[in-house]
């Protein structure tokens, strides 16, 4: 069944499905843990590798930028496949308010940022023109203050 909405006002958005209880709670897990267990992350990419929230995670807590960048990237095509299996047709706002669309915001900002930090600036251009074009009302502060760790 397709999430999109469409109104007279704009452009229809799409609202991704949220993940299983089951990847939730090992997400929490993952992320509440006073160190990361490489072993834990593993089984959750293993149990849910469709899902950018998951892949976002990884990227997070990857060892190295360029890791990180893998695994956001990883995370941006299987969202794309997401909504569009969810109604998206290439165009529309999938917007950060939602808890559901922001694993794979997430991983299209952290490929943003990654892309910074190895030079690929045209990517990590079309990456922030295509946030903006998800949602206009750009990202949350909160989110870019997690992201810290992929800044120079």
């Amino acid at each position: 069944m397709a999430n999109v909405s469409l109104t007279p006002s704009g452009p229809p958005e799409t609202v991704l499905p949220v993940d299983s209880p089951e990847t939730q709670h090992l997400m929490n897990e993952i992320s509440t843990a006073q160190s990361l267990n490489r072993a834990k992350l593993l089984q959750l990419i293993s149990m849910s590798p469709r899902s950018p929230s998951v892949w976002a995670l990884y990227g997070q807590h990857g060892t190295d930028t360029l890791e990180s960048y893998a695994a956001y990237r990883v995370g941006y095509h299987r969202g794309l496949d997401l909504l569009r299996a969810n109604g998206w047709r290439g165009s529309g706002f999938v917007r950060w308010q939602h808890a559901s669309n922001r694993g794979f915001l997430l991983c299209l900002l952290g490929l943003q940022l990654s892309a910074e930090r190895i030079g690929e600036n045209d990517e990590a251009e079309r990456c922030r023109l295509f946030l903006l074009q998800l949602d206009p009302s750009g990202v949350p502060q909160e989110i870019l203050n997690s992201q810290s760790h992929l800044r120079q």
